[in-house]
């Protein structure tokens, strides 16, 4: 995925889980493979790592590489580390803690929906 691109994709996943289920179990379980998909998927783009799996998520955007399409998300044109720094891993460590945030805020805009019976607008 991207650091542009997941926070958004992260809060709606987290309403359609709360859409598709009541029971807090089955949407806490739905909500960790959903962050371990996305940790997961993120994680080995950021690292560069040039899969056949992979490979369908970043190059559609035009990116050079996988940490480009993490970084630039085919949008952007900011530079790319080829050989990221202490600094670098560290920013990328941070932006990865704020997805359980949006994850989670993604749950609570689809419980609060769910609650008033209403589509979000």
């Amino acid at each position: 995925m991207s650091f542009l691109l997941d926070p958004p994709l992260l809060v709606a996943t987290g309403a359609a889980i709360e859409r598709v289920t009541d029971d807090e179990g089955t949407a806490d379980r739905l909500a960790g493979v959903t962050l371990a998909g996305f940790l997961g998927v993120s994680s080995a783009l950021w690292n560069d790592v040039e899969s056949p799996l992979l490979a369908p998520i970043w190059r559609p955007f035009g990116s050079a590489t996988p940490r480009d399409f993490m970084i630039n998300s085919g949008v952007l044109q900011l530079p790319v580390p080829r050989r990221p720094s202490a600094r670098d891993h560290l920013a990328a460590a941070a932006v990865f803690a704020t997805y359980p945030l949006f994850l989670q805020l993604g749950r609570r805009l689809g419980r609060r929906w769910r609650r008033r019976g209403t589509e979000p607008t």
